[in-house]
């Protein structure tokens, strides 16, 4: 799914990657861990096609990255890649139901078509009664599960989310790396997470650990510490299709 091959990175004098080498199976989660400065962020960006490695090549989807236009990317990025941020990144003007649909617009999908498939992801998320919300009328977890749900509408092979949980209480972060999972299960959604939370590092299938700019380690979760079953947001999701 994700090959990513001797990436290096500086900005000016400061080497901030120094020669990462990963792979990254479909369907899986994995989290990305380490102090701040280890080069989390950075890798993040790299792998989705929002920075430039000084060298190395990120191959997503069989796709080899390195070798794509501007222009290309751009289409590569809407196509293939979803995004969650810390803070949702919603816009405040439209509803939430739009703020789903607009990168389906980007990539041409009719209304029609973008419509229905931002009401089936805001149904999954069990928001449907929020679909007509600005994002000032929303909680902080309603909010994060909309930006999810934007994530998910051009059908991407692979999630990246940075500190996807880090605005977030106690309560909407069990919620929020719960729907992770059940993406996961359901869906075989592919999960690229940078976090310093530790409660998600460790229900994630695999951790890796950047320090100073390489990987010092990588850790698998145990499968007596895998996470129980537990019942989806909302049962209508199950019927929910991705393809």
């Amino acid at each position: 799914m994700i090959t990513i091959e001797n990436i290096h990175k500086s900005f000016g004098a400061l080497e901030v990657l120094k020669g990462i080498d990963l792979h990254i199976d479909k369907g899986e989660v994995v989290s990305i861990v380490g102090p701040s400065g280890a080069g989390k962020t950075t890798l993040l960006q790299i792998i989705g096609t929002l920075d430039k490695p000084d060298a190395g090549r990120v191959v997503v989807d069989g796709i080899d990255t390195s070798k794509l236009s501007t222009r290309k990317l751009s289409d590569f990025r809407n196509q293939h890649l979803g995004f969650v941020f810390q803070f949702h990144q919603l816009l405040p003007e439209f509803t939430a139901l739009e703020n789903i649909m607009i990168p389906a617009y980007i990539a041409g999908v009719s209304q029609k078509e973008a419509k229905k498939r931002a009401k089936e992801l805001l149904a999954f998320m069990g928001l449907s009664e929020r679909a007509s919300h600005k994002p000032n009328e929303l909680s902080g977890g309603e909010k994060q599960r909309v930006a999810v749900a934007r994530a998910l509408i051009n059908n991407p092979a692979v999630i990246l989310a940075d500190e996807p949980s880090g605005s977030l209480d106690s309560k909407n972060k069990q919620e929020l790396h719960q729907l992770f999972f059940d993406l996961r299960d359901k869906f075989g959604q592919t999960f690229v997470i940078v976090t310093h939370d530790e409660g998600l590092a460790e229900l994630t299938d695999r951790t890796i650990h950047l320090k100073d700019g390489v990987v010092v380690g990588e850790s698998a979760k145990k499968e007596e510490e895998s996470v129980d079953e537990v019942e989806t947001i909302v049962t209508d999701g199950d019927n929910l299709s991705l393809v």
